[in-house]
């Protein structure tokens, strides 16, 4: 009777999607889930780490409660088709909405991400610490976060897999709306403000003037619906990889801005992560 249920333990990971740590940098407790594989608790090793972005409007808990990471991550690894791995999903969505520092300075969620939220998920869990064992991930919001740690911290992430993303303000003059719209007050800042700030938070501007030596540094996949209302800055961004002649991996698939494409899209990311994770 001890067989079958220790067999079952070692097919299913756990997930923890209400855990906080403490930050300084915004002086708040900031929420997180977290997805450990089948072994973790059996085993004894470190185990390569996935960072997954929710979108607008959701949680730490989005990826677990409608993302279904549990059932897709188990049975992706079950299957063989991914390398074990802890996934973790953060929370953007207390304080000003988004994975960014905002344009004053005051909101400093990127160097929160960085500086803490990073540091201690790699110490409280074993976490790879290397490069090649990292990769990120995120849906809408999330995807633009996605985009802009891997184009911000290429030394930190070996594959980024934006999906349905917001890619940032297709232009200088689209920013300060954008800027006011994923805010949660007016902004105050200067033109001159506003222009270092859209610069450093548009995909395009970054995939346009990225150097030689950095365009290979990250695996990139980048998924998109048909339908999607996003799908313009997703184009435009595979067209500027082009056009800057950046290695990525660009998927147009029918359908729209919703969980039931981002549930399908997660077991090809969880597979082109491990492929980085992997010895070939």
């Amino acid at each position: 009777m001890l067989f079958p249920a220790a067999l079952f333990a070692q097919t299913t990971g756990k997930v923890m999607d209400n855990l906080t740590m403490k930050s300084k940098i915004l002086k708040d407790n900031r929420k997180y889930a977290i997805y450990l594989p089948p072994d973790y608790d059996s085993s004894k090793r470190s185990y390569p780490v996935l960072y997954l972005l929710h979108g607008a409007g959701d949680d730490q808990t989005g990826w677990v409660q409608f993302g279904e990471v549990l059932r897709i991550a188990d049975k992706a690894i079950n299957e063989g088709n991914a390398t074990p791995m802890v996934i973790v999903m953060p929370d953007a969505n207390t304080g000003q909405r988004g994975y960014f520092n905002d344009v004053t300075g005051e909101w400093r969620y990127e160097d929160f991400f960085f500086d803490e939220f990073m540091p201690y998920i790699e110490k409280e869990y074993r976490i790879k610490s290397e490069k090649r064992f990292r990769a990120v991930a995120g849906l809408s919001m999330g995807g633009g976060g996605s985009f802009m740690y891997a184009l911000h911290r290429p030394d930190l992430f070996s594959s980024a897999c934006p999906l349905s993303a917001a890619v940032g303000p297709l232009s200088l003059a689209d920013a300060k709306t954008f800027m006011e719209r994923i805010g949660n007050k007016p902004v105050t800042a200067s033109e001159a403000e506003i222009e270092t700030h859209y610069k450093r938070h548009s995909a395009l501007e970054l995939i346009a003037n990225m150097p030689e030596d950095q365009k290979k540094a990250v695996r990139w996949y980048i998924d998109c619906g048909d339908d999607d209302f996003l799908f313009e800055g997703n184009a435009l961004a595979h067209i500027a990889m082009r056009k800057n002649n950046i290695p990525h991996e660009f998927r147009v698939r029918d359908g729209g801005h919703t969980w039931t494409y981002w549930r399908e899209a997660l077991p090809t990311v969880l597979s082109f992560v491990s492929d980085a994770f992997h010895q070939h």
